[in-house]
């Protein structure tokens, strides 16, 4: 889900998945969230659907929410819908935005507030494709060391903490939840830090605080030995809508046939992404994450389909911390909605 992942390239083929290695022992997913490797299978074309493009690229981060895409890459969705995928992989939300704006991917995963933040400053005409994910209760978190001064999130109060950047999700769930508790965030200091690497540095006393996703709340509370101090998913930002997937206008408009293809195979994928049973294996296999720990492991709610309303609050939210400057119609972003087949 979140605004973390490695750079690099990977053609979807014979070689499945590839791991993807993070500091602590596992490898790193959230957007958008927990770590997930990823290469996809559906390297051939079945022809006969019609699709104007049947090769497509997708920027993704290896984050728990992409898992449904890994599920259509692993089952054949997208081929069976005439797709042939490519997977980029990108550092950041931002970097994946960055990828779709200079025409290096044709569909782009990450979390809401880069897309949004670019359409209210008319950097881009973003179009949203598929919703991702929301962050389900304990799935997003605010952690501390037991032994620090911070219990609380009245404690958070001009100290350092740890995100993957401004202006992301991050920062906006604990923005809402300290304002929501009548604290001032204004005063504190955020610092930027790969999701990998905030457990440590809150264990060291690098920072004070830091947020995190899962798989790495579980794997920092074994490793490190950090505790929860606020779920971020909680009060006004309950259920709140984290990452999706976008594209530009321009492609959108020109291959409405080719993103319905890419929306029924994420449809399909996502159904089956409900049965836990089918994500567990992923964190072990992709993420290297132990079987305890994927057990453990507090999931997001994966979603599909898009539903203005709900989405609407992140560009909403985004607005009332000054992020984005001018409300945004989120219904004039979303392209029609295919059906499953």
């Amino acid at each position: 889900m979140f605004d973390e992942a490695v750079s690099g390239r990977r053609s979807y083929g014979r070689r499945g998945f590839l791991s993807l290695a993070m500091a602590g022992g596992v490898a790193m997913t959230a957007s958008g969230c927990g770590l997930l490797g990823g290469s996809d299978s559906s390297s051939s074309s079945n022809g006969g659907s019609g699709v104007e493009k049947t090769k497509i690229k997708v920027s993704i981060m290896p984050t728990i929410d992409v898992a449904p895409f890994h599920l259509a890459v692993q089952n054949g969705y997208f081929k069976n819908e005439g797709l042939d995928v490519e997977a980029v992989d990108a550092a950041s939300g931002d970097a994946s935005l960055q990828k779709l704006q200079a025409g290096e991917v044709d569909i782009a995963y990450a979390s809401y507030t880069p897309f949004f933040i670019a359409k209210s400053k008319g950097a881009a005409d973003i179009k949203l494709v598929a919703d991702a994910s929301s962050a389900g209760p304990k799935s997003t978190e605010v952690v501390a060391m037991p032994n620090s001064n911070i219990k609380n999130v009245h404690d958070l109060a001009g100290k350092r903490i740890a995100i993957t950047a401004t202006n992301t999700i991050c920062d906006t769930l604990t923005k809402s939840v300290m304002r929501d508790n009548g604290v001032n965030y204004n005063d504190v200091k955020w610092v930027s830090l790969r999701f990998p690497d905030i457990g440590p540095a809150v264990k060291r006393g690098d920072v004070d605080a830091g947020f995190l996703t899962e798989p790495f709340i579980t794997q920092s509370a074994k490793v490190n030995g950090t505790v929860e101090v606020i779920d971020t998913a909680s009060g006004g930002t309950k259920d709140f809508p984290t990452a999706g997937y976008g594209s530009l206008g321009k492609f959108t408009d020109a291959n409405p046939k080719t993103v319905a293809a890419f929306q029924r195979a994420m449809l399909k994928a996502t159904k089956e992404a409900a049965d836990r049973s089918k994500i567990e294996p992923l964190m072990i296999q992709f993420s290297k994450v132990d079987e305890a720990t994927a057990k453990l492991t507090t999931l997001l709610t994966f979603q599909s389909t898009l539903d203005a309303r709900r989405i609407q609050r992140v560009p909403d939210l985004l607005q009332q911390f000054g992020s984005i400057q001018s409300k945004i119609d989120v219904q004039s972003m979303i392209v029609p909605q295919a059906n499953a087949s």
